[in-house]
């Protein structure tokens, strides 16, 4: 085969992967006004919870829940009335330590034989930008309720041909502390803060 044929068949095996790319690539609807209103359930296989927490003063300590489910209402023309729920599975704990998850499931810290989840439901959503809102509601986690505010941005919208449903994408961060909700150990070697992030897609 000459060079000129191998570029040929180069290019046009380019053109075609391109080609596919952009018809299995979604048209994402950036504008809020644009989405799809009603009820909306969480994407589990794209979704994470992230937490973060000093320790020593020296570092971030990163971990994450792999399990938890939410349920998202909302009308982009009235956002102040969407709701939000979720609910998580505290032995989905994952911090790459499989001792010291173990030990955090302990009376200790989470407690999980007798709190097994944590619970976050909304009560308030007030709208920061065109597409960024708190939303305000009660954080129950080890038997305490606490009112926690989470700051939610949109990214968009779009028919998901992969599975079929109309999906928005959605992330959000919050902070909590920790010895609001009975866990006070080793502060302040352990930091009392403690980062939230939240990506996910929804499906209608």
């Amino acid at each position: 085969m000459n060079p000129f044929t191998k570029l040929l068949i180069t290019s046009i095996a380019l053109l075609s992967l391109t080609s596919c790319v952009s018809w299995v690539t979604p048209s994402v609807e950036s504008e809020l006004v644009e989405l799809q209103s009603g009820e909306y359930q969480l994407d589990e296989n794209h979704a994470a919870l992230i937490f973060k927490i000093q320790h020593l003063g020296l570092s971030t300590y990163v971990g994450r829940f792999n399990q938890f489910d939410a349920a998202l209402n909302f009308d982009p023309k009235n956002m102040s009335a969407a709701t939000l729920n979720a609910v998580v599975d505290i032995n989905s704990i994952d911090i790459n330590n499989s001792d010291l998850a173990e030990t955090l499931q302990e009376d200790t810290w989470f407690d999980s034989t007798q709190y097994p989840q944590a619970v976050f439901t909304s009560h308030t959503v007030t709208p920061i930008s065109d597409t960024s809102f708190n939303f305000t509601g009660d954080l129950t986690l080890r038997g305490v309720t606490k009112p926690v505010t989470f700051k939610a941005t949109f990214h968009g919208g779009a028919d998901n041909w992969m599975t079929g449903k109309y999906t928005v994408g959605f992330s959000a961060v919050g902070q909590i502390n920790r010895s609001d909700f009975g866990m006070s150990s080793y502060i302040p070697i352990v930091g009392d803060e403690i980062d939230l992030e939240i990506y996910a897609e929804f499906l209608k």
